[in-house]
């Protein structure tokens, strides 16, 4: 299923959301323009626990390749389906969270997915690359705060795609459960898509939402018109 919009206007402009956006694209474009395509700033799980990559390339360094790795992509179609999917979703987040939150939010989402990753493929020495664990996190969020939402998505029915609106909680929930699956699926084994660092990322989101739920109950988002025209 691919997210197409959601049925919510945001109250405030989605400043955080719009530059993570802006920023991957950049990196995308940066990553061509570079001869190692800037792979020395992506996260290697192994040298998290490797002191000789300590001692290489120093722990900070490190480090900072959890953040810097979640603004780099593996290719077009890769960049192009997270920011679709950072785009439907992020905007009325930040809303609830507030700009300075939802970037801490974000990036904390993002190294506990990367974390997640790590310790389920035993702290591999594939670098890793790509915001999807963030917006997993994202996914987390908006399934706590807007899970009465409307989402108009691309379904395929048999070889064909369709446009549907859907629950929320139904699209979410079945990307999910598509996740979980993938990723208990893939234990033991090599695979091209970080399925644990999804899981991860949108349990670390889902989590940290609740309480801010719990708290104070918003006025409700204003809803538009999911009308095709």
């Amino acid at each position: 299923m691919i997210p197409l919009r959601d049925n919510l206007k945001s109250q405030s402009t989605p400043y955080v959301n719009i530059s993570i956006i802006s920023i991957c694209v950049m990196v995308f474009i940066a990553q061509f323009a570079t001869a190692d395509g800037l792979m020395r700033w992506a996260f290697v799980p192994r040298h998290l626990v490797s002191p000789a990559a300590w001692s290489e390339y120093g722990v900070g360094t490190i480090l900072l390749s959890g953040i810097t790795a979640m603004f780099m992509h593996g290719g077009l179609l890769h960049l192009l389906f997270n920011m679709l999917f950072l785009w439907v979703f992020g905007d009325n987040v930040e809303d609830r969270f507030g700009h300075g939150r939802y970037l801490v939010f974000y990036l904390v989402c993002g190294v506990i997915a990367s974390l997640a990753h790590s310790v389920v493929t035993l702290f591999a020495e594939v670098p890793m690359v790509g915001a999807s664990g963030a917006i997993a996190g994202v996914m987390g969020a908006y399934f706590v705060m807007f899970k009465y939402a409307k989402i108009r998505a691309l379904v395929p029915i048999f070889i064909i795609f369709t446009v549907v609106d859907l629950p929320a909680v139904l699209f979410i929930g079945i990307w999910f459960v598509f996740q979980l699956l993938s990723a208990i699926g893939t234990l033991g084994g090599a695979t091209g898509i970080a399925f644990m660092a999804h899981v991860g990322g949108f349990l670390a989101g889902y989590l940290m939402a609740r309480p801010l739920v719990r708290r104070r109950r918003p006025p409700p988002p204003r809803v538009v018109d999911l009308r095709i025209e």
